[in-house]
Order: C-alpha cells, then structure tokens, then sequence
C-alpha cells in the first residue's frame, strides 16, 4: 500500500490554534519536569527513601485511576479552552503550596495526589481538542511534534533542574515550577471558544458507560494494554534515577529524555507509514532491554547511553496510538485518548511504587533489572495473544492496518 501524504511539522504550525496548544502543553510539561525532580530530590533529602521519592515524582499517576472513573466524561462534554486554562491554574496553587516550609511529606504525597486526580481530566481534553484541531490525518504529525517537545522540555528542564536544585533549593524550583504552569493558562487563553464535542453534561455514570464501550472492542483493549504496560513497567526502572545516583539524576532524566525524543522523531517523521506497524513488538524490547545491564552498575557514561538507547523505544507509543485514534468514532476521540492517558499514567504510578518497594529492601539497580524482565515478559505475552486473535488489529498485525 503506497504511503499517504504526510503534514510537515511547518504546516502544523499554520493550523489555526495549533500554536497556543503546543506552547500551553510546552510549559505545563517544563513545569511537571521542574518540579516533579524538585520534589523527588526533597522527599529523598528528608526521608532517605527510594519509595518515597519515587511516590513524590511519580505517585499522582495513581490517581488517574480515579480520575478516569469519575471524570473522563468530561474530556468532550467540557469547553476545552476554559478547562485547559483552568486546570493549569489549579496546578500551579498546588505546586507553589508544595513549596511552604516546613510542610510534612505526607501533605506533599497528598497534594500531588490531587494533582493527579485532577490531571486525568487534561489528557483527555487535551489531545481530543488536538485531534479535532488537525483531523485523523495529521494526528500523527501532531503528537510525534508534541512528543518531540516534550522531549526537549524534559532534557531542558531536567538538566536546569539538577542545576537549580543544587545551586538554590528544591522550594525555590517548585516556585519556578508554579509560574511556568501559571504561564502555560495564560497561553490556554489564546484558544479560540469551541463548544464541547459531544452534548451532556459530565457524569460518573456517562464516564463509565463510555469506558465501557471502548473497552469493549478487542482490538482497542489490545492497543490500550501494549499502551499501558509495558511503557509503564519502564517508567518504574526512571523513578528510581534519584535513589540509583542522586548526583547524577537530572544527566539520567535527560538522557532518556533524548532518547524519546530520537525514537519520536524517527516513528513520527523517517518512517514509511507502511513498516511502522512492524516495528511495535522491536521498539516494545528495545524500551527495556538495555535496563537489564544496570544490574552490574555501570560507569555513568555508559549508563547514560543505555538509558538513551531504552527510551528511543517509546516511539511504539506513536503506532498504537495512531491505530487508537483509528479504531474509535469522532465523538468518543477525547474520552478514548484520555483514557489511554489516564491508564498510562496510572500503571507509571503503579509500576513505580512496586519499582520503589522492590528498591527498598533490594537496590534500585536490583529493582531497574527486575522492572526490566517484567516489561519484557508483557510484551511477550501481549504479542502471543495478539497473533492468536488473527485479524483482530492487537499489537501485532498481521497486515498493515488500511489507515495506516
């Protein structure tokens, strides 16, 4: 099948309210990095644990369980441009409240995980808005752009933020963190006023119903789950940076950050539409393989690649989410994405929790190479089932999907 013609990242540029969408994204994700290296160097200052520092960086992950239960129906049914702007707004109150002295970890373990709750409802709306912004065919240059600038966020962001927590403090950064997100709703109210895409008003009962129905279809559990776990399991094996060398968390932070950003760049752009398909199960090894070494601790330099090497992986990312967007109707395209990004999220959190309690009574390089095989085993799993179920569009086609 001969490959479609693809948007360049300049014409994405000249969509209408594409620009305020990437620069709001832009600084909330400056924002999340700055302050979630911030945070997790604090905790482990004061309680000299792997898991609660990887609880403090990664723990609001777990809330989006919640959030996507109760709230996800709101990634439609919400005005996307009063919501973005306002969810940016609650962050940065919680971000600057992070930064009072003398609050306990347990009152920061609490307001991240109020973040979180909250931020299972901007996934949603986030990326729905962008999908309605560019249409099904240029959703794929669109997130690969987005992909690319967090990429670039977080390598910016962890690399300043290791400075800055060393040079000032850890408070003095969750300042910063909360002005960037303060900036990015400023940046929210460039949108144009758009209506919500499907009519009703949010409800529990609604947010369920259409869980429901998207989980419901095999081939979308296939993609949720290929987006879900073994993205997830790897996330624990980065939780654990701060606690595997405190000194050099933000270099490791940002190596990885470059490594997505490589792997996006490749997927999103170099690729021909027709072997992206081919190449989810080879990127889903490559996330984790190479956090198999960590084990006989390596010199730092040789670690940094490794961990830039693994995360070039997470361009699988992008092929299933393109088949996600595929596989679901225009109404739904909102909660649909929200809901991967709630499920992503909260298996991060999971996955750094039992990463943090294995580091705990083990090392955090124990816990990296057991994450490692963990991730490994899933995607080997998933791809087994997925060529069981012929035809069925799993994580493993076994034709290249018409769409793409």
């Amino acid at each position: 099948m001969p490959d479609t013609p693809r948007k360049s990242y300049a014409d994405l540029f000249r969509t209408p309210e594409f620009s305020p969408l990437f620069l709001s994204t832009s600084a909330n994700i400056a924002a999340q990095t700055v302050s979630g290296l911030a945070l997790g160097t604090l905790v482990f200052r004061a309680t000299d644990s792997p898991l609660l520092s990887a609880l403090s960086m990664f723990g609001p992950a777990l809330a989006q369980v919640l959030g996507a239960t109760l709230f996800l129906s709101g990634a439609d049914r919400l005005p996307p441009r009063a919501t973005l702007t306002g969810l940016s707004l609650a962050f940065a109150a919680a971000t600057a409240a992070l930064a009072l002295p003398g609050l306990p970890v347990w009152a920061m373990l609490a307001i991240v995980l109020a973040e979180g709750l909250i931020a299972s409802l901007g996934g949603g709306v986030r990326w729905g808005l962008l999908n309605e912004i560019l249409t099904k065919d240029g959703y794929l240059a669109g997130r690969s752009l987005f992909n690319m600038m967090s990429g670039v966020m977080q390598i910016t962001g962890y690399a300043a933020g290791g400075v800055l927590v060393t040079l000032l403090s850890p408070r003095l950064c969750l300042l910063l963190a909360a002005g960037l997100y303060g900036a990015a709703a400023g940046l929210a109210l460039l949108l144009t006023r758009r209506p919500p895409r499907a009519a009703g008003r949010p409800s529990v009962t609604a947010t369920w119903r259409a869980n429901a129905l998207l989980w419901s279809a095999r081939p979308r559990r296939h993609v949720y789950l290929a987006l879900w776990l073994p993205n997830g399991l790897v996330v624990g094996c980065e939780s654990l940076y701060v606690s595997y060398d405190p000194r050099a968390a933000g270099t490791l932070f940002a190596c990885a950050a470059l490594g997505m950003l490589a792997g996006d760049v490749t997927v999103g752009r170099l690729l021909p539409a027709r072997l992206r398909p081919r190449l989810g199960v080879p990127l889903l090894v490559l996330l984790a393989a190479p956090y198999l070494a960590l084990f006989l601790r390596p010199p730092l330099p040789l670690t940094a690649v490794l961990v830039a090497l693994a995360s070039f992986g997470f361009g699988a990312s992008l092929v299933q989410q393109e088949r996600l967007v595929t596989l679901t109707p225009d109404e739904l395209t909102g909660h649909a994405l929200g809901l991967h990004s709630a499920g992503m999220l909260t298996a991060q959190g999971l996955a750094a929790t039992l990463a943090g309690t294995v580091a705990q009574f083990t090392s955090p390089a124990t816990a990296m190479t057991a994450m490692a095989v963990v991730s490994l085993a899933v995607t080997l799993t998933l791809t087994v089932a997925s060529r069981r179920d012929a035809g069925d569009g799993g994580l493993l086609p076994r034709r290249v999907p018409e769409a793409a």
